[in-house]
């Protein structure tokens, strides 16, 4: 732990925490940091500086990963107050709230899982695979190839930047293609983004996850639209207040989707996330009661280095303090009851997510079903004791905040330490190092939803906040009932039946959710992954396939980054004045023609920087 690798971490969590909270407003997804987070300490730190110091590498991954993991628990539940504020029911929140309950849920994440690492890193090796920890471990021994890795990085983000800065910053393509029908002949639609970060996130994720979100979508728009303006053209169906013929000449099948079809998918979504829980019971009823037996002797400091975690007694006291600052700091409005819920239900998740990260990795970490399941307890029992009112609404956001952190950092946590483990890192180091980067990423979190949402607000069609907005319904559910709970159980039956056919019932309901012009771009990224992986198995394979991880995950980072730009420049007025889209207006050359081009160039661009990629001869 140097001045350098705590620098260069604080920086790494700061800009991958940004460009995954802007990502996951978007898409409803984010993408783990580790790996390329340890590509880029690798390549600055051994090429640039000419250290060989693969622990200071780790450092900086450690600390700047948490980042992203705090940036996504924070983005699935607190643009909820935002929602509601922009509806008049109560004020914005405050800086020093988003900051404060950012903070406390990364800061318990951490303390929870430093009495729990040697009852599942050091005891359990070779039990949990850790899949992401044993990867990030593999890329930093892989130290003489970081300076190309890291290029490939870099140049994503340079990619990425430049593209996003030419559809949103000039204007001079739209960047969506969309086909529609009318009512008369099919009132469906389908289309696709031109976005760099949206094909990256489907190229990550796999071809497997990518149809299934693909699928969501078709579903959406080319069969429930189509049934509800095709049988109902002449109907006002809750919560519409014109009939769905007049919303449709309107706005066309986004209007139904606004209005009808997202409850179908926050139906789904919540229906998936309770399934995914229920699924994983047995695994964590058997993981907490491991977990509690393997903390037996576990806080005690061994000789060794590499044995050495934070003191217990100031992680006992720490809890201690955090919790009292869940129910005493005014800023948070949570009471003494919520600071038990969130003590109890934290340390429980905190001790299944740790564990079940390193039996299934961090993308099948079900931690918005874990969010859902204490926004449901919480709410309930802020009911029941009276507080029903905005209040009570702002308890219980407050309260599945800080879990959703507590269950993101502890799993990223692990995954870090389990790295750490395998390279001969000193753990207590490493837990400090994870505290920095919560920090940095806690006060960066709220300025980044401030100057989104002034941007472009929640829920709007650049920021569509979707699991912000399924948190938002359930509470509203239990507090208010004024849901339209037939379209709600529509979604929670086609859930359902997905799961009974054994499709993967999360992505499927994000699919049916979102937008389905996002779902096809995801889509196409999945496609280009799926051509790499029929590749014959080979180390060229092998090289292309990570390469193109790699420089997806830049182009992640870059369009994350100029996405914040572009919100900085729409805040002070700016942004109208690069608009150039008039400009474009060449014979023979719409701009729809336009905008394929230029995602015709982003898929080559990632295909240039993975399959067609020459490798540097090594000397």
């Amino acid at each position: 732990m140097t001045v350098t690798s705590v620098i260069m971490g604080i920086l790494l969590a700061v800009v991958f925490g940004a460009a995954n909270a802007y990502l996951g407003l978007r898409v409803g997804m984010t993408v783990s940091a580790s790996i390329p987070a340890a590509v880029i300490a690798m390549g600055v730190i051994r090429v640039i500086m000419r250290k060989n110091s693969i622990l200071e590498s780790n450092v900086v991954q450690t600390i700047g990963s948490a980042g992203e993991s705090l940036a996504a628990g924070a983005i699935f539940t607190l643009p909820a107050l935002f929602l509601w504020a922009n509806e008049g029911k109560m004020e914005a929140p405050g800086l020093l709230e988003i900051t404060l309950i950012a903070l406390i849920g990364g800061l318990l994440g951490v303390f929870f899982m430093v009495p729990l690492r040697n009852a599942l890193i050091v005891r359990e090796h070779g039990i949990l695979p850790y899949p992401e920890g044993h990867a990030c471990a593999e890329v930093l021994l892989a130290g003489e190839k970081g300076g190309s890795n890291a290029s490939t990085v870099f140049a994503g983000m340079g990619f990425a930047a430049f593209f996003k800065f030419i559809i949103d910053g000039l204007k001079l393509v739209p960047g969506e293609v969309s086909l529609q029908g009318s009512v008369k002949t099919y009132p469906g639609a389908i289309g696709t983004q031109i976005y760099p970060a949206v094909m990256s996130v489907g190229y990550i994720c796999g071809p497997r996850i990518s149809s299934y979100m693909f699928s969501g979508g078709v579903l959406s728009w080319l069969v429930l639209i189509p049934l509800i303006v095709i049988f109902g053209a002449d109907l006002i169906l809750y919560p519409g207040t014109e009939t769905i013929g007049q919303i449709f000449a309107a706005d066309g099948a986004g209007g139904i989707w606004g209005s009808y079809v997202r409850y179908i998918g926050a139906g789904a979504l919540a229906a998936g996330g309770v399934i995914s829980l229920v699924k994983s019971l047995p695994l964590i009823v058997k993981t907490f009661g491991g977990a509690l037996k393997g903390l037996v002797g576990s806080g005690k400091a061994g000789n060794l280095r590499t044995e050495q975690d934070i003191n217990l007694k100031f992680v006992l006291l720490s809890i201690l303090v955090l919790t009292l600052a869940v129910w005493l700091v005014p800023a948070i409005p949570v009471s003494l009851v919520g600071a038990i819920i969130v003590v109890i239900f934290g340390f429980f998740f905190a001790t299944v997510s740790s564990r079940m990260v390193g039996l299934v990795g961090s993308s099948n970490n079900p931690v918005s079903g874990m969010a859902i399941a204490t926004l449901l307890f919480a709410t309930l029992i802020l009911k029941l004791m009276g507080d029903a009112g905005a209040s009570g609404m702002q308890a219980a956001i407050a309260i599945g905040s800080i879990i959703c952190i507590v269950s993101a950092i502890a799993g990223d946590t692990s995954q870090d330490l389990k790295t750490g483990y395998l390279l001969g890192a000193t753990p207590k180091k490493q837990q400090v190092g994870e505290i920095i980067g919560v920090l940095a990423s806690a006060l960066a979190i709220g300025a980044t939803l401030y100057l989104l949402n002034s941007a472009w607000g929640f829920g709007s069609k650049e920021l569509a906040a979707p699991q912000a907005t399924l948190m938002k319904m359930v509470i509203e559910g239990i507090m208010e009932g004024n849901l339209p709970w037939g379209l709600i159980l529509i979604g929670v039956c086609i859930s359902v039946v997905v799961e009974m056919v054994g499709i993967p019932v999360l992505p499927f309901a994000i699919g049916v959710y979102l937008p389905v012009q996002l779902n096809a771009c995801i889509m196409i990224g999945g496609l280009i992954r799926l051509a790499f992986d029929r590749m014959k198995e080979s180390e060229k394979k092998n090289k292309a396939v990570n390469n193109g991880i790699l420089f997806c995950s830049g182009m992640i980072a870059g369009e994350g980054l100029v996405g914040i730009l572009l919100a900085i420049l729409a805040v002070f007025g700016v942004g109208s004045v690069i608009d150039i889209s008039g400009l474009l207006k060449l014979p023979g050359w719409t701009l729809d023609v336009g905008s394929l081009v230029l995602f015709g160039l982003i898929i080559l661009s990632l295909l240039s920087f993975s399959i067609w990629k020459k490798e540097k001869t090594d000397r």
